[in-house]
Parts: C-alpha cells; structure tokens; sequence
C-alpha cells in the first residue's frame, strides 16, 4: 500500500529561524512560507535529493501543532507522510483492518494540493502518520 517517504514533518516553535537554520546554516533549498489554514499550520519544505523535510508552525492558538508545542517546547519530529496510490482504497483497508483515521475520516487537501488523511499514532507504533495520495 505504501509509497514512497513523501516528507518527515518538525514542529517548531519559530518558522523563520528554523527557516534560517536549515537555509542559511545546513544550505538546503527552502520552500516559502504557505499558511494553511484548514491544518491550523503555517510550513515550508526542505528540499532534499530522496525527500523533504516539512517544518511546521502553529497558526493560533486552537492548531494541533499548538498543543504539540506546549507539551515540546523546543519542538520536535511531528509525523511521517507516505505516499499512496488511492487515499480512499487506503483508507477503508486501513479502517477494516481496526485502524483509526482521525478527523472525520475524509481526506483533507494538504500542502501539496493532494488529498491526505491522519493514522492515530497508538496505532502506528506511537507516530501520527499522514498518507498523502499520489
């Protein structure tokens, strides 16, 4: 069912410096800022050879990312997104098989303009997992 590693996404408590970090520091490409409302996050990517790396922060204080903050102050890996061939195939297997989907169980369309859904991380070894159709 699984793809290919999409992106390992960090929570951080400050866009532009982890920005700065891995841009000016590590001299990865960098993605510019794209508020994402629907999420409650506002990201960039890293651009990397085999993948990326989304950082994500928290935009207000209702963000799922907020509440990820607040128990990680300094920030921290948040999920792993794979890709699929069809979310919705994905889905309902992953739900026959005792999986949870969170939300309401509908893809949401994510960064990249493609429909993604959440995995409940106490079923997946304890990391939340973002599938993201190809």
């Amino acid at each position: 069912m699984l793809g290919k590693l999409n992106h390992v996404a960090i929570a951080v408590p400050d866009l532009a410096r982890a920005t700065a970090l891995y841009r000016d520091t590590l001299g990865a490409r960098v993605s510019a800022p794209q508020v994402l409302p629907g999420h409650g996050v506002t990201v960039v990517f890293v651009e990397l050879d085999n993948t990326k790396v989304e950082l994500l922060e928290p935009l207000g204080a209702d963000s799922p990312i907020a509440a990820f903050l607040a128990r990680n102050p300094d920030g921290g890996m948040h999920h792993l997104c794979y890709e699929v061939e069809d979310i919705i195939v994905a889905r309902d297997r992953l739900k026959a098989d005792g999986a949870r989907i969170l939300g309401d169980g509908e893809p949401k369309i994510g960064a990249h303009g493609k429909p993604v859904l959440f995995l409940h991380p106490k079923d997946f070894a304890g990391t939340l997992v973002e599938l993201e159709q190809v």
